[in-house]
């Protein structure tokens, strides 16, 4: 092992870097080629798991070698694998090579991306996806900025509203505000908002949870009808949060009237898009936005159905002013070159560079190889309906990949039954499926997002089911 003295390097000498970059390789190319025949559940528990790092006590140096052997290890079997072709679980799709590729360079390079002046580069690259992604969505000229991921996006979006419509507040706190803030969102929104709530110090009631129709969209004339009450009650509505792509069953709010309502009451739009905003890059599937371009912010999670390794977040608003005054702090000791720098703009202040992996992916794959795997894999959706109408019942309403399903009897034991069935066919290690609730009726739920996913991984899928469901029977 390379030493400085009498300690370990904590750069080692090239060769030692050429024998652990050749190890890597052969690790990555080894998960590639193999994923596909391992269990896509964890093949270890966390005893076991808890039992393999005891060797670890970080006394004595481990060679690299060694300790990317059993890194990789560790992994393979103590993870859900979400690069598996028949993981079909949450939007967690197997990442595209370009943004490993990516990852791996900004690890090295560790850009500072807190000012301007120190990444410009990071920071050009950024604002040049940043804008690419805006026109995609209809918002030409919008600002934003790079998160963590949609959470974070969301928190964002409740802030700078907030700043829209109670600048009061910055300064002086919520209690200036005079009647509490109410922002509205589907009851089958993400739960990110309701944290969102509580970080801002909103509380959880402000985030008023609308009803959703049959179809599972958000009830207009119930938004209506809680803004009118709300106001009448002496709260300040300021916000309507609409989702394109709900985590549960896929569906995608009316945008357009949510806008026009939005536009009548004086409140500002947020469409969290985390998901399905990567539809905006197929102009065959665009029009399942219509009315995001209206929108005064937009959440996109990359790393979603973009593909890009986790995490990566963006945050999209026609406010940059807003933005801007949200997060702009006083300092004497941050070499700030723009009003824009990133810190200025974010929640975040030192933060890695995550625009990399998705300008690296979009320019390796192009608009148009995103658009077609994106269709593709809405056909996949398609198929899987298909292939479920035999002993299956669909309940979700959506173009996009999202097939939530019950039995087709009526006697089967609601919740239980599905968890059941859901937890043999991961017990087979055949595929990944898991339960949702949608308006409170549980369903089983299969998301295809992943580029590697085939018809012969949804037929996989569905004779796992059909042995999972029967096998209770025999």
């Amino acid at each position: 092992m390379d030493r400085r003295g009498d300690r370990p390097a904590l750069l080692p000498d090239a060769a030692i870097r050429q024998r652990a970059y050749e190890r890597l390789a052969g690790l990555l190319e080894r998960h590639w080629d193999e994923v596909a025949g391992l269990p896509v559940a964890p093949a270890a528990d966390g005893r076991e798991l808890k039992g393999r790092l005891r060797r670890f006590d970080f006394a004595e140096p481990v060679a690299l070698e060694e300790l990317l052997d059993a890194a990789g290890e560790l992994l393979r079997d103590g993870i859900v694998h979400t690069t598996h072709p028949r993981y079909f679980g949450l939007f967690n799709p197997a990442p595209t090579f370009a943004g490993v590729l990516a990852d791996a360079l900004v690890a090295a390079f560790n850009p500072q991306l807190a000012v301007t002046s120190h990444a410009p580069a990071a920071v050009a690259i950024e604002r040049h996806v940043l804008s690419f992604l805006a026109d995609c969505l209809g918002l030409p000229g919008a600002s934003g900025s790079f998160t963590s991921g949609g959470a974070e996006a969301n928190l964002t979006a409740v802030l700078v509203a907030l700043e829209r419509h109670f600048p009061e507040a910055t300064e002086r706190g919520l209690a200036a505000v005079a009647g509490q803030p109410a922002f509205y969102v589907s009851a089958e929104a993400h739960h990110s908002l309701v944290k969102a709530a509580r970080m801002t110090g909103l509380g959880h009631a402000a985030a008023r949870s609308i009803p959703v129709n049959s179809d599972l969209t958000l009830d207009l004339d119930a938004l209506r009808t809680r803004i009118e009450r709300d106001r009448s009650e002496g709260r300040r509505p300021f916000l309507v949060v609409a989702t394109a792509g709900s985590t549960a069953a896929g569906v995608i709010d009316p945008l357009p009237e949510i806008a026009d309502l939005c536009q009548e009451a004086g409140l500002d739009l947020h469409v969290d898009a985390a998901w399905a905003g990567a539809v905006s890059l197929s102009r065959r599937l665009r029009p399942l936005l219509d009315g995001i371009e209206r929108a005064d912010s937009v959440t996109v999670d990359a790393h979603k159905w973009l593909s890009a390794p986790m995490g990566a977040g963006v945050f999209l608003t026609r406010h940059g002013g807003d933005l801007a005054s949200t997060f702009r702090v006083a300092t004497n000791y941050m070499p700030s070159a723009e009003a824009a720098d990133p810190y200025l703009v974010s929640a975040q202040w030192s933060r890695r560079f995550i625009g990399l992996k998705v300008f690296m992916s979009l320019a390796a794959v192009g608009r148009d190889g995103f658009a077609a795997q994106i269709e593709h894999d809405c056909r996949l959706g398609d198929y899987l309906r298909v292939r479920l109408r035999d002993g299956w019942r669909i309940v979700n309403r959506t173009p996009l990949p999202v097939v939530c399903f019950v039995p087709d009897t009526s006697e089967h034991s609601g919740g239980a039954e599905l968890n059941r069935i859901a937890h043999a066919v991961e017990a087979s290690g055949a595929a990944w499926i898991s339960v949702a609730e949608l308006a409170g009726r549980p369903a089983l739920r299969a998301c295809i997002t992943s580029h590697r996913s085939t018809e012969r991984d949804i037929d996989a899928l569905c004779d796992a089911l059909t042995a999972a469901r029967f096998a209770h029977a025999s």
